[in-house]
């Protein structure tokens, strides 16, 4: 993959991946720029994956207040790992703060990570900064996919992620360019990052609960992707990691 253009290269992107996901996205849009006012140099990018709502109009429209930002779509939904990489892709920040576009997580906690720990001067070998949501604003039958789906994930891998379902992740741009691509690979960016030969820590950050719309995943289809998937990343694993160069 090839490196954004360096030029007015901003500190940090805001990747929202979004499907179908109007009435929230104006308002997460002001409430981006309202945190991130003083604080780090940022873009905005929206990748809309084939939404069927005016996902699109509004996040155009949401853009055209801000100062850095793009929206990306794609012809038919390809999913939300596609969505992603679209967005790597495109991303020009020295950092990638990911957001799902339902609201549900805080961007103030993007803003007190930023200034915590990047600001003052990360680790280099620092990858990714995972969230680990304090409560949990979902149903039931997400909630137990989910605690499922993390158990059986950390005991195969051994990622040490306690909560890769939750959205919030602030990935170093050269790591997220770093990751191998497939169809799920959002569900296991801790492990991949790790292969990638970098560090992650998990931190606490809230979880609000939707605005707009209904959740997008049922039990059955997470769980199956899911393990399909988690069969594939034991492949990748074992066959070792990356080789990193220290100048």
């Amino acid at each position: 993959m090839q490196d954004a253009p360096p030029d007015a290269r901003p500190d940090l992107t805001v990747l929202v991946p979004l499907y179908n996901e109007a009435g929230n996205i104006a308002a997460l849009t002001r409430e981006i720029a309202q945190v991130l006012e003083g604080g780090p140099s940022f873009e905005l990018i929206y990748v809309d994956d084939g939404s069927a709502d005016d996902s699109a109009q509004e996040a155009r429209a949401a853009l055209a207040e801000i100062a850095d930002g793009k929206l990306l779509q794609h012809e038919r939904r390809a999913g939300k790992s596609a969505a992603l990489w679209t967005g790597f892709k495109a991303a020009r920040g020295r950092w990638i703060q990911l957001l799902d576009g339902d609201g549900q997580n805080d961007p103030a906690d993007t803003r007190r990570l930023w200034d915590e720990i990047i600001a003052p001067g990360a680790d280099p070998e620092l990858g990714l900064i995972a969230g680990r949501r304090r409560t949990r604003n979902d149903g039931g039958v997400k909630w137990l996919s989910s605690r499922l789906a993390n158990g059986i994930r950390r005991a195969a891998l051994r990622d040490d992620s306690t909560d890769t379902g939750c959205g919030f992740k602030l990935i170093k741009a050269e790591a997220a360019r770093d990751l191998a691509y497939f169809g799920g690979m959002h569900r296991f960016l801790p492990a991949l990052v790790k292969r990638a030969g970098y560090t992650v820590i998990e931190t606490p950050v809230n979880d609000r609960p939707r605005g707009a719309g209904v959740s997008k995943y049922g039990f059955f289809g997470r769980l199956g992707a899911g393990i399909a998937d988690l069969l594939g990343m034991m492949w990748l694993v074992r066959r070792g990691r990356y080789g990193r160069v220290r100048e």
